[in-house]
C-alpha cells in the first residue's frame, strides 16, 4: 500500500512540474474550460448502499451518476439518493435504461419536476449506453442495409427510435429539455447524431487512450456538444479496473484534453465486504490527488490540449479501428481503405499524442475552420 501511495505521489509531483509546460493555449479554449465535472458511478441495487459512497466521495468529487436500474425503477429510492448528493454538493445525472411511459408511469413528472427540485446539481438523464459498441460487435441490427450512408441513417433512427427499449425516452427527455448523457467506446460521431447532448468516451479494456479522446471530441468539436470520458474495465476478472497509475494517467489525459466530465466506473462490489463498490482505499487517496491537482491547474489559467489536426475519415465510415480486420457497421469485413486509416491513426497518436482529432467527411460540417491542419485518410504520412 505504501509503495503504490508513493508512485501517485511522484506522479502527482511530476505532473503538476510539467502541466503548464504542456497546456496549450488555443481559440478552442474560449469554450468554459473550466467547467469540469469529477466523479464515480454507483451501481447498486439498494439505495442505502449508495449514501456511503457519496460520504467518501463528497470532499474529493463534484459529480454523481446513479447508475442504477433497481434504484431508477423505485421513485422513493431514486429521490432518497438525489435528495443526499444533492445536499452534498454533488451534481449528478441518473441512468435510465428506458424513459417509461407505462410500466414506471412517474418517469415522466419527476423528470419534469426534477430540474426544479434540484436545480443546476441534476444535469440529466444517462439514457442506455454503448450503442455504438453493440451494433459493431453484438447487435447486428439492419444486416440488409445496403452501404455505409444506408447504415448510418438505419443506425441514427434505431438509437432515436427504437433501440434497446427506448423507443420514446429520447422524445420524452427531449420534450422537457432533459440533456442526454451516454457513452460509448465506438460510432461516437453518429450516437451524437442521434441526438445525445453528452458522451463520454470509454477508457478501458487495453484500448488506446488518445485514439478514444480523438474520436469523441472530434465529433464533440464538429457538432458543438460536449464530451467526457468513463474510466472502465480493464478485464471481466476482479479486481476489474487498471493499475492506480493507469488510471490517473487516464484522468490526467481527460482533463489536459479538455474533458468537460471524468468518471470512474464504479461496478461490480469486490471483495465482497466493501462498502463502497469496487473501489480502494488507494484509488479513494488518488481521486482525491487528482482533484487537488485540478485545484492547482485550473484551466482557465493554463487551458487546455487542444486538437490542432483533424484526421477525416470517409462519410459514414463506420468502421471499428482496433484491428487491421475490425468490421464496418458489423455488417461487412474491413475494406481496402482499413489498413491506411489504421496506420495513419498510429502515426497520429505517436506524433501528435492529444493533439489530434478523429472527424467523418459530411457536407452538414464544415472542421476545415476548427483546425489549423486538415489532414485526409488516403494521405501518406511522412517515414521519419
Amino acid at each position: 500500500m505504501m509503495k503504490t501511495r508513493g508512485l501517485l505521489l511522484v506522479f502527482l509531483i511530476v505532473g503538476v512540474a510539467i502541466m503548464p509546460a504542456l497546456f496549450i493555449h488555443t481559440r478552442n479554449t474560449e469554450v468554459k474550460v473550466d467547467e469540469f465535472y469529477f466523479g464515480v458511478s454507483f451501481g447498486g441495487e439498494f439505495a442505502e448502499e449508495a449514501l456511503p459512497l457519496i460520504d467518501k466521495v463528497k470532499d474529493s468529487t463534484n459529480f454523481f451518476v446513479v447508475a442504477s436500474w433497481g434504484v431508477a425503477t423505485n421513485e422513493t429510492a431514486l429521490n432518497l439518493v438525489c435528495d443526499y448528493a444533492a445536499a452534498s454538493g454533488l451534481h449528478f445525472v441518473v441512468f435510465f435504461d428506458f424513459i417509461s411511459r407505462t410500466v414506471y408511469p412517474w418517469h415522466q413528472q419527476w423528470l419534469t419536476e426534477a430540474p426544479k427540485r434540484w436545480g443546476d446539481k441534476f444535469l440529466g438523464v444517462y439514457l442506455n449506453d454503448e450503442h455504438g459498441g453493440k451494433q459493431v460487435d453484438a447487435t447486428q441490427r439492419f444486416s440488409n442495409a445496403t452501404d455505409y450512408n444506408d447504415a448510418a441513417q438505419r443506425f441514427i433512427s434505431a438509437v432515436q427510435y427504437g433501440a434497446s427499449g427506448i423507443a420514446t425516452s429520447m422524445t420524452d427527455a427531449k420534450d422537457k429539455d432533459v440533456p442526454l448523457f451516454t457513452a460509448d467506446y465506438l460510432l461516437h460521431w453518429w450516437v451524437y447524431l442521434a441526438g445525445y447532448d453528452v458522451v463520454f468516451a470509454e477508457l478501458g479494456w487495453n484500448a488506446t487512450a488518445n485514439r478514444q479522446i480523438a474520436l469523441c471530441r472530434g465529433a464533440a468539436m464538429v457538432q458543438d456538444k460536449d464530451w467526457g470520458t468513463i474510466i472502465t474495465w480493464e478485464s471481466d476478472l476482479p479486481p476489474y479496473l487498471g493499475s492506480d497509475e493507469q488510471i490517473y494517467h487516464y484522468m490526467l489525459d481527460s482533463y489536459r484534453a479538455g474533458a468537460k466530465y471524468v468518471v470512474v466506473f464504479n461496478y461490480p462490489t469486490f471483495p465482497e465486504n466493501n462498502p463502497y463498490g469496487v473501489l480502494t482505499e488507494e484509488q479513494f487517496n488518488m481521486m482525491q490527488q487528482f482533484w487537488q491537482y485540478t485545484k492547482f491547474y485550473p484551466r482557465s489559467t493554463y487551458g487546455v490540449v487542444t486538437a490542432d489536426t483533424a484526421l477525416v475519415l470517409p462519410q459514414n465510415y463506420g468502421w471499428g479501428m482496433r484491428t487491421p480486420n475490425d468490421n464496418i457497421w458489423g455488417i461487412w469485413p474491413a475494406d481496402d481503405k482499413a489498413t491506411q486509416i489504421l496506420n495513419n491513426i498510429q502515426w497520429m497518436e505517436t506524433r501528435r499524442g492529444l493533439q489530434f482529432d478523429i472527424v467523418y467527411e459530411d457536407p452538414n460540417y464544415d472542421y476545415t475552420q476548427l483546425y489549423q491542419n486538415v489532414v485526409y485518410w488516403n494521405t501518406t504520412m511522412p517515414t521519419s
